[in-house]
């Protein structure tokens, strides 16, 4: 059976919602233990009553927490009774094959770097979030957040972790990448784009060129590579606008009997379209380049989506996502 690690303590809503995404996990998969580190008798409390298979949810005391407001690098030192640290070094020292939390970037951040270590050859893990597209296969936006200043020698690293995912994970065979910029044409950008390009094109994989933020949605690419300071912005701008355009339509739409009768027969439709815009339908975000699978879900991630996380912790691990990125990167260096 494969083990994952879970910080319970992390999100928005947590213990509760990660608790029920816990079980929703495990009912989901069969071949699933997970590790849950945090204060065992408020678990306790939470499971009390509830229909579970207690020789795959195992209790780990971690009674600490780590904040959005700590310092991530001290915190991550520091705290060491944290639920966030306990599972972490689970993974570190090969008693879990994943780890999951949804809570503060940072602090993973730094727990991959200095507690769990990063591949060898790679300079600076990164953070892939997967997005929906028009096309229907999902694209991964590496860096999303973990670099917000990057050298030029870091995107090559970025596509090359964001391929491996995609073919490991989500069996795209040959994935396309494409360099978020300002203009599609190959002199477009600031220096570090500039910079980048060349050593896109020289790298192992599969370039599409630079794309804009207009059109990286559409289907052309499967990885889109990004300083983490472009990549975030590009996320959270994504985020605004699909929260803004449902709410605008929930307003037109019931405004007056003839605008309520029309939303009551296009409802499936924007039930569905709504589905396939949600972060919950697609886990968490991957940091790529540590030394094992570490997927950070949504900070209000409620069960649901806490569950698809856990879903997509055991993907990675199962299909060697880390170990896969390790020999790509020793092939190209030898190339």
């Amino acid at each position: 059976m494969l083990r994952v690690a879970v910080d319970a303590l992390g999100g928005d809503h947590a213990p509760k919602s990660v608790v029920d995404g816990c079980l929703l996990a495990l009912e989901r998969d069969s071949e699933l233990r997970i590790a849950l580190c945090g204060p065992s008798e408020d678990l306790k409390a939470l499971l009390k009553g509830k229909d579970y298979d207690f020789a795959r949810l195992e209790l780990i005391e971690a009674p600490d927490f780590i904040s959005n407001h700590d310092s991530p690098t001290l915190a991550i030192r520091r705290k060491l009774n944290s639920s966030m640290v306990a599972a972490m070094d689970l993974l570190k020292n090969g008693e879990a094959q994943a780890f999951v939390s949804a809570g503060s970037t940072g602090a993973i951040l730094a727990g991959g770097v200095f507690r769990v270590g990063r591949i060898k050859g790679i300079e600076r893990p990164a953070i892939g979030a997967i997005l929906p597209t028009l096309e229907g296969t999902p694209a991964m936006l590496i860096d999303s957040g973990a670099n917000a200043d990057a050298r030029p020698e870091y995107l090559p690293q970025f596509a090359l972790m964001g391929s491996s995912y995609m073919r490991g994970v989500l069996g795209i065979k040959r994935p396309k990448v494409g360099l978020l910029n300002v203009g599609a044409e190959n002199e477009k950008g600031n220096e570090l784009t500039k910079a980048a390009f060349p050593l896109l094109e020289a790298a192992p994989i599969d370039f599409y060129g630079n794309i804009e933020a207009r059109d990286a949605l559409g289907g052309a690419v499967q990885v889109i590579v990004a300083d983490g300071f472009s990549g975030n912005i590009f996320l959270k701008g994504l985020e605004g606008t699909v929260s803004m355009l449902f709410a605008l339509l929930k307003g037109a739409l019931s405004e007056g009997i003839l605008a309520k009768l029309g939303a009551a027969l296009v409802y499936p439709k924007l039930k569905a379209m709504k589905k396939r815009l949600d972060y919950e339908e697609y886990g968490g975000a991957a940091l790529l380049g540590v030394n094992g699978v570490m997927i950070k879900a949504h900070g209000s991630s409620n069960a649901s989506a806490f569950s698809q996380a856990i879903s997509q912790g055991a993907s990675c691990a199962r299909a060697g996502v880390a170990r896969a990125i390790e020999e790509q990167l020793r092939l190209t260096l030898q190339g």
